[in-house]
């Protein structure tokens, strides 16, 4: 696709408040491409991520909107960094065609240091959907990775009974993910156990755990301070 083109596809794509939130447009695509592949490493307020590896999105086109640049230069630049990463540098290459690339890029440039919040299908996108505490059942406590990508996981609270439990943690997300329970709730509590990190699947944990209140995280790198934790609660 030749750059006259692909300049007039990113302008039809977010160039319209009701493309933008309609169920065909390249922001809603570029969106959940974004959750799914980079909001571990970087944060952008609209799309709930908060990755701590890169640059924040909203901070670093900030500036640049400020000074009158057009949004038409984000586009460029993220394209740009997702096609054609730095040898070398902390960003891989991400396995993404040319038109998700560009999907990303429409989203980042809508989406970019933009006050307020998304509304309709953009912000079911985005909501992370968290559910209320799980509760543990018969010894078993069910607690899953967020299906979209974010580096959530379903839950933010869990109760259980004190004694021997075991704890399963789905992820269908293909981002890398494990479950780690630790003693207490600062940073630097004692793990008592994890699962393996995995793209996707159900892996167990069995523990015994006396009443006490447990942090539950991931440990891939990140991930706990984008946040991915919550609290385990054992009565």
């Amino acid at each position: 696709m030749g750059w006259a083109n692909k300049r007039l596809t990113l302008l039809g794509c977010v160039g319209s408040v009701a493309l933008v939130l309609g169920a065909g447009g390249c922001a809603l695509k570029g969106e959940v491409l974004f959750i799914k592949n980079c909001a571990q490493c970087h944060a952008l307020a609209r799309a709930n991520a908060k990755g701590v590896i890169g640059p924040n999105l909203d901070v670093a086109f900030a500036a640049s909107l400020a000074q009158g640049f057009g949004r038409s230069i984000i586009s460029g630049i993220v394209e740009s960094q997702v096609e054609y990463p730095a040898i070398g540098g902390r960003m891989p290459k991400l396995p993404l065609t040319t038109r998700q690339a560009t999907d990303i890029a429409a989203y980042v440039k809508y989406a970019a240091a933009r006050p307020g919040q998304d509304t309709g299908l953009l912000a079911s996108a985005g909501a992370g959907g968290v559910l209320p505490p799980a509760q543990e059942k018969d010894g078993k406590l069910a607690l899953a990775a967020n299906p979209a990508g974010q580096l959530l996981y379903d839950v933010k609270a869990a109760n259980a009974t004190a004694g021997p439990i075991t704890i399963s943690m789905t992820n269908t997300s293909g981002v890398a993910h494990n479950l780690a329970i630790q003693v207490g709730t600062g940073p630097t509590g004692k793990v008592l156990g994890a699962t393996p990190i995995s793209p996707s699947g159900t892996h167990t944990l069995s523990l015994k755990l006396p009443p006490g209140t447990y942090t539950f995280f991931c440990q891939v790198p990140g991930h706990r301070a984008a946040g991915m934790f919550g609290t385990l609660t054992v009565k």
